[in-house]
């Protein structure tokens, strides 16, 4: 009498797992992390130093600058809305704080607090367009990036800021300063960057997943009429996010300008498209409502992955853009069917 029983346990136990498994299957993050764990290991089968500390090392520089751009690029997503001219304040930002500082005007620390509110009056010009004048956020933030740009070529007439002396301020060890961690394998060698990203991906995923402020951002990209009805502050949480996308979009440029102690004008140049692809391809809904952190992160590794092992493995580096292109495709219908899966299975 006990062996039917037990069968039926061990069934009980079969569906559990299966239902464990399509849960895990049916998250957003689910589909970039293959990709990710997949471009990995074909990028170390082609290349056998893909995965050398000194290779992990220069991923693991770069990667917090975009990244940390992608993290507020995905609450604003959420929230319904997007930011083209992140790019052009990555250039502008650090370019305004360097000329501060090579013409004597205020020390460097100052410099830095000057040009960051200048992105954050950036970001709160396009939330205003946005929110008050109901201007798709599309034509805003194009006019915001060519305004931007134009601006920071105008400053510098074109050339860069001399940043050498960015090795001697206090201020350039606290953002990018840089230390070696003894592996097995060899030392590598990270920046500050790297845990300020971490910080800021821990307080943003917090924000939106856990906290009220969240629940208003995806209300907002969701349904905002109805969210305005219960009393969401729709209009302020937009503009609250335009800043904080601005702000981290000056922050990450000023990194990545004493980094690789150059303040050039045109740096960030197309990096809005390569951004919002990160959060797309992490499973951030385009139109809003849905975002998630953790994807994000998957996506901004995906991308550099991508970027970082196509020249290793000798393919010609313009190429890039065809593969993410594919990426993106197979990524939304991926997404899409996902969707209709769900809605066919409630």
């Amino acid at each position: 009498m006990s062996e039917p029983a037990v069968t039926a346990k061990q069934q009980s136990t079969w569906d559990r797992a299966v239902a464990w498994g399509r849960g895990i299957i049916g998250q957003p993050e689910a589909g970039p992390f293959a990709l990710l764990v997949g471009a990995i290991i074909t990028f170390t089968l082609l290349n056998g130093t893909f995965m050398s500390m000194l290779n992990v090392g220069n991923l693991l520089a770069f990667t917090p600058e975009l990244g940390m751009i992608a993290l507020a690029m995905t609450l604003l997503m959420t929230s319904g809305e997007f930011d083209l001219s992140v790019g052009s304040v990555f250039g502008f930002t650090p370019v305004f704080m360097w000329f501060i500082f090579n013409e004597g005007i205020a020390s460097l620390e100052v410099g830095f607090l000057i040009a960051i509110a200048l992105a954050a009056l950036i970001g709160l010009i396009n939330g205003l367009f946005v929110t008050r004048l109901k201007i798709p956020s599309f034509l805003v933030t194009l006019g915001m990036l060519l305004i931007v740009r134009g601006a920071a070529l105008l400053i510098t007439q074109g050339f860069p800021q001399r940043t050498w002396q960015a090795k001697d301020q206090i201020l350039s060890e606290i953002l990018v300063g840089d230390i070696f961690v003894p592996t097995p394998w060899g030392d590598l060698r990270l920046y500050m960057s790297l845990f300020w990203f971490a910080l800021f991906a821990v307080i943003l995923g917090y924000v939106l997943m856990a906290s009220k402020y969240g629940n208003w951002i995806q209300a907002a990209g969701g349904n905002a009429m109805a969210a305005t009805a219960r009393g969401v502050r729709v209009g302020r949480t937009k503009v609250a996010l335009f800043i904080l996308t601005a702000v981290m979009a000056g922050y990450s440029g000023i990194t990545s300008s004493i980094r690789v102690s150059a303040a050039n004008p045109n740096s960030g140049d197309g990096y809005e498209l390569e951004i919002i692809a990160m959060t797309v391809i992490g499973g951030t809904v385009l139109s809003g409502g849905k975002g998630t952190i953790i994807g994000t992160i998957i996506g901004v590794l995906l991308l550099r992955i991508m970027r970082n092992g196509i020249v290793m493995s000798g393919v010609d580096a313009l190429a890039y853009k065809v593969f993410i292109g594919g990426i993106i495709l197979g990524m939304m219908a991926l997404h899409s069917y996902m969707a209709r899966r769900q809605r066919a299975e409630a």
